[in-house]
C-alpha cells in the first residue's frame, strides 16, 4: 500500500480537468474525467523559441519575475510557457526541462517560483539528511479534507507520533498472513477472467477486457480487507460504499489537478454540484469507517506491542491493521484520528497498486520473451497451493518486472515539499559546486519520474529491462553519488532507495518513506504471479493507442484493454 502514493494526490497545479474515461469493467468509474492525452512517450527538449512564445507566457515570465525572480539565486532558470504545461501531462515537460537546464532548476510560473529537484544526491538531502526543514506544503493543504491528519498531510507532531503507532502494525506477521489475502483477492479477480472466457462472447477461448479496472477493483478489495477488514468484493458487485470510494478518489485527483482551490470558497460545498456529491460521498465512507472502528473497540483486547506483533494472525478472525492499532496498548487515540488514518491508507494504497500491475502487464504485453521468462519462473515456483513468502522470495523475476514499471511509471511521478526555513541545496550531478541557497517558503517539485529515467544515472533508461536491478552500477566521474549495489541492502526483497542511494524512490525515502511499501510490493507480486500462471495476455491494439494520463498516479486513458486467454 504505496503510502507515499498520496503523495498519493500528487499535485500538478497548471493541469485541467479532461477526457472523460470509460471503464465498462467497473461501473464505478463510469464518467470519471481525466487530464489531457499524452502517448506514453515523452518528447524531445522542448525548445519553442522565446520570440514564439504567446502573450499569455510572455505575461506569466513577467509577473514571475517581479514577484520572485531573485529569490533563488543564480539557480538555472525554465521560463514557464504556460501553454506547453496544458495539453500534457506535467511531468513530461519537467523531463524536457530537465535536460535542457540540468538537475536542479527554478520553474517560473506566474506568481511563483518552483525548484524542480532531478537529482539523487539533492533528493537525499531533502528527503533523508533534512528532512525536517521540509513539510508536504501545497499537498498537506489539497488531502487535509479528505484525510484530515492521517500520515500523509499531517502536521510535523501529529505525524511523529502517529509514525510510532502505524510503522509496528506492518510487521513480518502480519505481512505474512496478508499473502493469504492478496490470494484470496486475486483468485476472485482470476475467477472473473475464466467466468469471461467461458461464455466465448469472441467464438474464441479469450476474452477482451479492460485490465486496469480489474485491477482497481481487486486493489481496492485488498485495501478493504487488509487495512480495516471490510470486505468491498468489488471484483463481482457494487455497493454504495464502493461508489463514495471511488467518487472521494476521483476528488482527491481532481483537487490534485486544479489550479485555483476553489473548494474553500465559502458556501462551495453547498453550491457546487461535484463538491455536494463529494460531501456526501465522504459522509458514506466516514459512517462505514466509524461503524468498523466501533466495532473493532468493542472488541477489543489490549496487549503491548511485542505481543501483538507475536499473535497467530492464522486463527485471528479479523487480521487487520485496525485490530492491531485498536489493540495496542498505550495507543489510545480518539475516533476520528483513527479514521483519518484508515482514510489515508485507503486512498493512498489503492489506485498506485492498480497502476503497478496496469503498466507491469503494459511492458510484459510489448515484450513476449519476458513475458514467456516470468510465466516459466511462475511454473517451477508455485503449485496449486495457497502463495506464501517462501515462494514469493523465490519469485525474483516477477519482483524486478514489478519494480521495473515502478521505475519506468512512478506513482507518483512527482513528490512535493516545501520549506519550513531557509535551506542550501547541494548543487547536484553538473550543477552549481557551491549549491542553490533557497528561501523559506520554497516549494520543491521532487520529480521521481526524472530521476528514474535520467541518462546519467541509469543505461539505457527508457527501455524495459528488470534485470537491470541485478547488476551494480557505479560511476566514478559523479560525485556524492554511490551507485547502484544490491548488496547495500541484505536482505531486502526489492530494491529500494538505499541500494539506489536515491536514484530509485518508488515509495519516497528517509524519515516519511511509505510505511506500507512492503505491503504494496507483496500484492503486486502475488496479483501478477496468479496473473501470468493462468493467461496469456496481449494487447488488443497497438501500444501507441494506449495513451497516458495523469493525475495523482500515471493512469491509461480509457483503459488497459487486453486479450486475456487461458494458457494451453
Amino acid at each position: 500500500m504505496a503510502i507515499t502514493a498520496a503523495t498519493a494526490a500528487t499535485p500538478h497545479p497548471w493541469q485541467a480537468d479532461a477526457s472523460p474515461r470509460r471503464h465498462a469493467a467497473c461501473p464505478a468509474l463510469r464518467g470519471r474525467r481525466r487530464l489531457p492525452v499524452v502517448r506514453c512517450q515523452s518528447s524531445s527538449v522542448d525548445d519553442k523559441p522565446k520570440s514564439k512564445r504567446g502573450l499569455l507566457d510572455n505575461a506569466s515570465n513577467l509577473l514571475t519575475n517581479l514577484l520572485s525572480g531573485g529569490s533563488l539565486g543564480a539557480m538555472p532558470v525554465a521560463e514557464g510557457a504556460v501553454t506547453d504545461l496544458f495539453g500534457r501531462p506535467l511531468f513530461f515537460s519537467l523531463y524536457d526541462w530537465f535536460l535542457e537546464h540540468g538537475s536542479v532548476y527554478k520553474l517560473a510560473f506566474g506568481p511563483k517560483a518552483f525548484v524542480v529537484v532531478s537529482d539523487p544526491i539533492v533528493a537525499r538531502h531533502i528527503l533523508r539528511e533534512n528532512a525536517f526543514c521540509y513539510d508536504k506544503g501545497v499537498l498537506a493543504e489539497i488531502l487535509k479534507p479528505i484525510m484530515g491528519k492521517g500520515l500523509i498531510p499531517a502536521d510535523l507532531d501529529t505525524w511523529k507520533q502517529r509514525r510510532k503507532v502505524i510503522t509496528p502494525g506492518f510487521h513480518a506477521l502480519f505481512i505474512e498472513a496478508m499473502v493469504g489475502v492478496f490470494t484470496k483477492c486475486s483468485e476472485r479477480t482470476i475467477f472473473k477472467l475464466e467466468e469471461l472466457i467461458e461464455r466465448g462472447e469472441h467464438g474464441e477461448k479469450y476474452t477482451i477486457v479492460d485490465l486496469e479496472a480489474e485491477f482497481s477493483n481487486l486493489a481496492l478489495d485488498i485495501i478493504g480487507l487488509g487495512v480495516f477488514n471490510f470486505d468491498f468484493d468489488s471484483v463481482t458487485k457494487e455497493s454504495p460504499v464502493i461508489k463514495a470510494v471511488y467518487g472521494t478518489l476521483f476528488e482527491a485527483e481532481h483537487r490534485s489537478t486544479f489550479y485555483i482551490p476553489y473548494w474553500n470558497l465559502p458556501l462551495t460545498r453547498w453550491i457546487v454540484p461535484r463538491q455536494r456529491k463529494f460531501h456526501s460521498d465522504l459522509k458514506v465512507i466516514n459512517d462505514c469507517l466509524d461503524s468498523l472502528i466501533k466495532n473493532a473497540k468493542e472488541t477489543r483486547q489490549e496487549a503491548d506491542v511485542e505481543k501483538l506483533q507475536q499473535r497467530d494472525y492464522s486463527s485471528l478472525k479479523d487480521a487487520s491493521l485496525l485490530r492491531f492499532l485498536v489493540d495496542m496498548r498505550g495507543a489510545d487515540v480518539d475516533d476520528r484520528q483513527l479514521r483519518d488514518d484508515l482514510m489515508t491508507m485507503l486512498i493512498a494504497g489503492h489506485e498506485t497498486t492498480a497502476a503497478v500491475l496496469t503498466w507491469s502487464v503494459f511492458l510484459l504485453a510489448q515484450n513476449p520473451s519476458k513475458m514467456r521468462k516470468a510465466q516459466a519462473e511462475v511454473d517451477s515456483v508455485l503449485s496449486n497451493e495457497t502463495i506464501n513468502v517462501d515462494q514469493l522470495k523465490k519469485l525474483e523475476y516477477i519482483r524486478l518486472i514489478i519494480v521495473e514499471a515502478l521505475r519506468l511509471y512512478p506513482q507518483p511521478p512527482l513528490l512535493i515539499r516545501r520549506a519550513l526555513r531557509p535551506d542550501k541545496l547541494p548543487g547536484g550531478y553538473n550543477g552549481a559546486k557551491e549549491g542553490y541557497e533557497i528561501p523559506a517558503g520554497t516549494d520543491i517539485f521532487l520529480s521521481i519520474y526524472n530521476l528514474h529515467r535520467s541518462p546519467y544515472f541509469w543505461d539505457r533508461p527508457d527501455e524495459f529491462e528488470p534485470e537491470r536491478f541485478s547488476v551494480p552500477k557505479k560511476d566514478e566521474s559523479i560525485e556524492g553519488w554511490a551507485g547502484f549495489d544490491p548488496d547495500r541492502s541484505p536482505g531486502a526483497m526489492y530494491p529500494n532507495e538505499i541500494i539506489a542511494d536515491f536514484a530509485f524512490l518508488p515509495f519516497g525515502g528517509g524519515p516519511r518513506k511509505c510505511v506500507g511499501d512492503q505491503f504494496a510490493l507483496l500484492e503486486s507480486t502475488v496479483a501478477l504471479a496468479l496473473l501470468l500462471q493462468k493467461f496469456d495476455v496481449e494487447l488488443r491494439g497497438s501500444p501507441d493507442e494506449v495513451e497516458m494520463v495523469t493525475g495523482a498516479t500515471i493512469h491509461t486513458k480509457s483503459g488497459l484493454w487486453c486479450r486475456v486467454r487461458r494458457r494451453t
